[in-house]
């Protein structure tokens, strides 16, 4: 079975067991995610199965938008609910002074990344060092959010919708936002609402997919590869164009119907997507199979 299958990822649970739980409910060898979610977290997971783990180097975008929970007048060693908290006592923001805050925060800015994230040093996770009550220096990093929207608060819990970049951490966020409005600030929930095109309209429960696979309806939930794939352009090719591309050969870019320039979806007569082609001397040459 290849294709992306979305899961609404539960809380407790790691992005790698959530791929295990698919593998097992699909009975094949071989997932992959677009893009680790934490434990913590729900939302979108979309889990990359058989040949469509063959995307992860060729797509246009990992923009990902969560629904985050701030709760003010805490800091916590995690920046999250679940590390060790404690009340800085300072006086709560007001709603205009969140409101006010909240643009500092948008566009192009620099953050550190947290000790709890997957980030390696030295080949050693963050989080694992993190475990072991070491911490060491980060160099602030560059992301880009592209909103930042305020959609309630109840003078202690603000929740944000956030559109942002690969790398974004939203605790980060969090416990930025707070020491800005000197209260302090944790992230106390975060559900992620979209993820390389995908949103929670595509995705299904673990406990759905279960259920399907036994009612032998499980196949039939794939999305398509070439879907996260829809912002390159396609050629279709005749029969022995495709015969040849499947199996490694260029092909003339003079002999297809149309004009190619950059990364190129390619198409059998019947529709099946054979792959992605890059032109190079005068050839459309094989850039990734997905047969």
């Amino acid at each position: 079975m290849n294709g992306i299958l979305c899961i609404d990822k539960p809380q407790e649970m790691t992005s790698f067991v959530a791929c295990a739980r698919v593998r097992r409910a699909l009975g094949i060898k071989k997932t992959g995610h677009t893009g680790t979610l934490d434990p913590m977290a729900t939302g979108v997971l979309p889990v990359l199965c058989g040949n469509a783990t063959r995307v992860l180097d060729f797509l246009p975008s990992h923009d990902k938008r969560y629904t985050v929970t701030l709760t003010f007048g805490l800091e916590s060693d995690t920046d999250d609910i679940w590390g060790t908290v404690r009340e800085t006592g300072a006086p709560l923001p007001s709603e205009s002074a969140l409101l006010d805050a909240l643009p500092a925060f948008r566009g192009d800015i620099l953050q550190v990344p947290p000790m709890v994230s997957a980030l390696k040093k030295d080949g050693v996770r963050l989080y694992e060092l993190a475990r072991q009550g070491i911490e060491i220096e980060r160099e602030a990093r560059p992301v880009t959010v592209h909103r930042l929207d305020l959609l309630s608060f109840d003078g202690r819990t603000a929740v944000l919708d956030c559109a942002c970049s690969k790398g974004t951490y939203m605790r980060v966020i969090g416990s930025d936002l707070g020491r800005a409005l000197g209260c302090g600030a944790v992230m106390s929930g975060l559900r992620r609402t979209e993820a390389v095109g995908f949103s929670l309209d595509d995705c299904l429960t673990l406990d759905e997919l279960f259920s399907r696979a036994a009612d032998g309806h499980v196949e039939r939930l794939l999305l398509p590869t070439d879907r996260v794939l829809a912002c390159y352009p396609a050629v279709t090719v005749t029969a022995p164009q495709a015969t040849r591309f499947q199996n490694g050969g260029g092909l003339m870019l003079s002999r297809l119907t149309s004009p190619i320039d950059g990364l190129t979806r390619v198409y059998a007569p019947d529709g099946r997507f054979l792959g992605l082609g890059r032109p190079n001397d005068g050839e459309l040459a094989v850039a990734k199979l997905f047969l």
